[in-house]
């Protein structure tokens, strides 16, 4: 279908659709466009970076022929492969076979890079040029208007190729974050192939990587291309298949399911980092603990329209040689996770044990301060009470020496007083009757003093001391109280004569 009788008509439609955006692009001939969109598997973007890399007439064909007549090229020569993204590069080095490729963590790139800003003064002195160069691109963009075969003719012409500019997205497919980019995904595939049991994860592939590298599962990546022939055949026939589903959600086989539209960023830029060669591609991703601590390999990939007799195996296969490997993972993270746990409950039991200690000696401290405290308050109200009998007795005795003498002869200006102490004994003693009433509370304080003492030592009163009576006289029949408060004399209160009875005040009463 690519020789002389080339017939468009012999394309499906979206084959047809694809080789007039081609041509559109790049003004190749349909018959020339032809091999290399075959080559691209008729994905239009693929082949128009190929194109304008410079690819050769048919490099696949020429490396595996030049391989099939010629010997082994040594380490040193170099040769060219093809990858999805920049076209043509040089191939790597020859690899270990037994050493896996690299899987990396791939974070989702935006299409568009930020507009750098330079400073303010330097925008103002481009300014000029800024404006120069507007005014001309402007100016060719409608002279290739008015003229549309000038750019053809030009771009016919040796070495006038020139680099393109990055091909703007025509996908129509707007740009999200790779959780909603997942999403879309799983909508558009339920709505294309209706309800199934694969359960995808809903979100991206970085988010995947780090939970299989986590849980140390394995990833399944899946990538699809909507342009591709067999990409329906694939999902209907393999990957829908219950074979396929059932091994796939065994949660024995600990697989994450990921998959993806190469039409999105994100699917892109995996499938360029998995080396995907061809669509549909599947490829499984685990933790090999062999090359690092944190390493994470392509432990197998599938590539093509494969039935599910051999997608199932091959996963299998690839399962089964690193299942060990990752078991022996788990079982020593799952020592390590032991180990922690165990210096944190000993750790936990010994800032317990530290705070009960803690909790003790606060407690003893308490103790102690409650013990010396209340032996402080002890000791202040028995040196109190020590001093207040010092000052009583002080008092008494300076006291008694100011006790009125008593009369010797009877008449108006003197009164008679009977007065029973608390002890029963009776004291009858002459006033004066203009003396003040506190001169019988005074005899009554004072009246053992009286009758014991004998020295003629002059005693002085204590100083800052304020003496209070503990008791009060009453006259019992009828009963009245002679407050020292009052001031009264002694004939104002008792008259000629009379009896008094000592009462004690009670310290609830004197609170009162």
């Amino acid at each position: 279908m690519a020789g002389n009788d080339f017939d468009p008509n012999q394309l499906s439609t979206s084959q047809q659709e694809a080789l007039g955006t081609y041509t559109a692009v790049t003004n190749q001939d349909p018959a020339a466009a032809l091999p290399l969109l075959e080559r691209s598997q008729w994905n239009v973007q693929i082949a128009i970076a190929k194109f304008f890399d410079g690819e050769a007439p048919d490099p696949v064909e020429e490396a595996r022929a030049s391989l099939a007549s010629s010997s082994p090229a040594p380490p040193s020569q170099s040769s060219h492969q093809e990858t999805l993204m920049n076209g043509f590069s040089r191939s790597p080095r020859p690899r270990n076979p037994s050493r896996l490729d690299p899987a990396p963590r791939i974070v989702p790139q935006p299409d568009t890079q930020n507009v750098y800003r330079p400073p303010f003064l330097l925008a103002i002195l481009f300014t000029p040029f800024n404006l120069l160069y507007r005014l001309l691109s402007g100016s060719f963009r409608l002279f290739t208007y008015l003229f549309p075969f000038l750019p053809r003719l030009l771009a016919g012409s040796p070495g006038s190729r020139v680099q393109p500019r990055r091909q703007r997205d025509t996908t129509g497919r707007k740009p999200l974050n790779p959780r909603d980019t997942a999403a879309r995904f799983v909508r558009e595939f339920e709505e294309e192939y209706g309800q199934h049991d694969l359960k995808f994860f809903e979100n991206g592939y970085a988010q995947a990587y780090d939970l299989a590298k986590k849980d140390l599962k394995f990833l399944l990546v899946v990538l699809l291309s909507p342009e591709h022939d067999d990409t329906s055949t694939f999902i209907r026939g393999t990957l829908l298949s219950p074979e396929v589903v059932s091994y796939i959600n065994d949660p024995q086989n600990k697989i994450i399911l990921w998959a993806g539209s190469v039409q999105d960023s994100e699917a892109y830029q995996v499938s360029t980092a998995l080396n995907c060669s061809k669509f549909p591609f599947a490829a499984l991703v685990a933790h090999t603990p062999q090359d690092s601590s944190r390493s994470m390999s392509t432990i197998g990939r599938i590539s093509g329209l494969v039935p599910p007799s051999a997608f199932v195996p091959r996963l299998r296969s690839a399962i089964s040689q690193h299942s060990a490997t990752l078991e022996r993972a788990r079982q020593s993270r799952s020592e390590q996770q032991a180990t922690r746990n165990l210096r944190e409950e000993q750790n936990s039991a010994y800032e317990r044990s530290l705070a009960q200690d803690r909790e003790r000696a606060r407690q003893r401290r308490e103790e102690e301060n409650a013990r010396l405290r209340v032996e402080r308050e002890a000791k202040a109200k028995a040196d109190a009470a020590e001093r207040e009998n010092q000052n009583l007795e002080q008092w008494k005795q300076w006291r008694a020496q100011r006790i009125l003498p008593e009369p010797t002869s009877s008449g108006d200006d003197v009164t008679r007083v009977s007065i029973r102490m608390t002890s029963g004994e009776r004291v009858v003693r002459k006033f004066r009757a203009e003396a003040d009433i506190e001169e019988l509370y005074a005899l009554v304080e004072c009246y053992d003093m009286l009758s014991s003492s004998s020295a003629s030592t002059k005693v002085t009163e204590p100083p800052n001391y304020q003496h209070q009576y503990r008791f009060r006289l009453v006259s019992p029949l009828p009963r009245a109280v002679h407050d020292i408060a009052s001031g009264a004399t002694i004939g104002n209160q008792i008259g000629r004569s009379g009896n008094l009875l000592v009462e004690p005040i009670d310290d609830d009463e004197d609170d009162a």
